[in-house]
């Protein structure tokens, strides 16, 4: 089976809203300032085709098998976490709610928000590549360092563990405890044992 990324369009909102939302649960409800996944991805359709916040389809990239989206990444520099929610803030004060919202991703990172796999293609190599896609986005930016937040029973931490990713601490986010998972980087154009092990 060949995966195939490339970076998302604004058509992908269908496609991408329901499957970020299904992936980040309550931090999307807070986020959207909904009390429902149904209407908290609604919301993140409607963003999704906007730029400068973190779940715009600038900072994603999707996965396909043939023309099919099967699954994708949602990554960016973790020092703009904290600017990158501020349209999202925005979106709270309108609806009368506290504008308040927690960065995730921390400086010297690329912070991977959200990677997902359509439920039907889970274990045939599609988050392996979306982790090698990120192995080279972070290299393209200067940055020697993937980072995300797991939940402990998350079963991905298993690939994230086969892709070099160890814990660094805990965070909690929107009332929920998430493990900080690191990857340290080879300088771009050595070879990256995380990227071999996906292949």
């Amino acid at each position: 089976m060949t995966v195939r990324i490339r970076p998302a369009q604004l058509f992908d909102a269908g496609f991408a809203a329901p499957l970020i939302q299904s992936t980040i649960g309550g931090i999307g409800r807070a986020l959207t300032g909904t009390t429902t996944d149904d209407d908290a991805a609604h919301v993140l359709a409607e963003f999704f085709p906007l730029r400068g916040h973190r779940l715009s389809f600038t900072h994603t990239l999707i996965a396909e098998t043939g023309n099919q989206p099967v699954g994708l990444l949602v990554s960016y520099p973790g020092e703009f976490a904290m600017a990158l929610d501020e349209p999202f803030r925005d979106h709270l004060r309108v609806l009368g709610q506290p504008a308040t919202t927690e960065p995730e991703g921390q400086p010297g990172e690329l912070y991977l928000d959200t990677l997902a796999v359509s439920p039907d293609w889970r274990g045939r190599g599609v988050g392996g590549a979306l982790l090698e896609a990120a192995v080279i986005r972070a290299q393209t930016l200067g940055l020697t360092r993937l980072g995300l937040l797991s939940e402990a029973h998350n079963p991905a931490t298993r690939l994230y563990t086969r892709h070099g990713f160890i814990a660094a601490g805990e965070r909690t986010v929107s009332g929920i405890r998430f493990i900080h998972l690191i990857h340290e980087l080879p300088a771009a154009g050595a070879a990256s044992p995380s990227v071999e092990a996906g292949r």
